[in-house]
């Protein structure tokens, strides 16, 4: 494992790079960025999972302000490299291809997400995290992932955002529901004009992105639903 540490007193957070293999097997390895507040912990977390053609730096500019700086924030980064096709330069990261008008290829996606699992169980093992607040957090494709790791252990979790993303039906038979799900906050949002996933629940006035409007709405589940704790004045850059 590689890593390094980037600290600011004045924003008292450090973050920390490092880079771990999945398994000892494995030809591929998982780099993630690591957002963690200054103290000991155990901290709340939030696992953040990036969308296609983004990377672990993607979600991590919102880690100072959910939860107001407070929960460790995981950002792993998709194993899967896409390169430009003239220069060959990975230019984003995904979990698994995408094929408009094809579901994800069942193999392919059992092995992302059985490596995604494997990195959460090691991440939790190094880190400071508080195994009774883990909120699981996806854009686009990365809500894909966080769907999977919810519907398949929602005990592990203490809650579910998804963002601009969708559950493929293909997926469903797989996710039993159980009695563990009960009471467990979910948070799906959506945008009205976001023409590249026709998914609606929460609407927002915004494309396949991630709205002021929409920030403060996340902020606002994080605090009052996902960690439970009173939520201070929330002042969204921007805004």
């Amino acid at each position: 494992m590689a890593a390094s540490s980037f600290y600011n007193p004045a924003a008292k957070f450090e973050i920390k790079v490092w880079d771990v293999p999945f398994r000892k097997t494995a030809k591929r390895e998982l780099m993630a960025r690591i957002y963690q507040p200054q103290g000991d912990g155990p901290f709340p977390t939030i696992i953040a999972l990036h969308g296609w053609g983004a990377n672990a730096l993607d979600l991590l500019g919102l880690a100072p302000i959910l939860h107001g700086g407070r929960a460790l924030v995981l950002c792993p980064q998709g194993p899967l490299g896409l390169a430009d096709p003239q220069s060959r330069i990975v230019i984003g990261h995904g979990w698994f291809q995408i094929a408009s008008g094809r579901p994800p290829d069942p193999l392919e996606f059992a092995q992302a997400s059985g490596e995604l699992r494997e990195w959460i169980d090691e991440a939790i093992a190094k880190y400071p995290v508080d195994r009774d607040h883990i909120v699981l957090l996806g854009f686009s494709q990365g809500g894909v992932m966080a769907y999977d790791l919810f519907l398949r252990d929602p005990a592990r979790f203490a809650g579910l955002a998804v963002l601009s993303s969708w559950l493929p039906p293909e997926l469903v038979p797989a996710l039993a529901p159980s009695e563990a799900m009960k009471g467990r906050p979910v948070l799906l949002m959506h945008g009205t004009t976001d023409p590249l996933v026709p998914v609606m629940l929460r609407e927002f006035d915004m494309g396949h992105e991630i709205s002021p409007e929409a920030l403060r709405a996340l902020l606002e589940w994080f605090e009052d639903k996902a960690f439970g704790m009173i939520r201070p004045s929330l002042i969204i850059p921007g805004s």
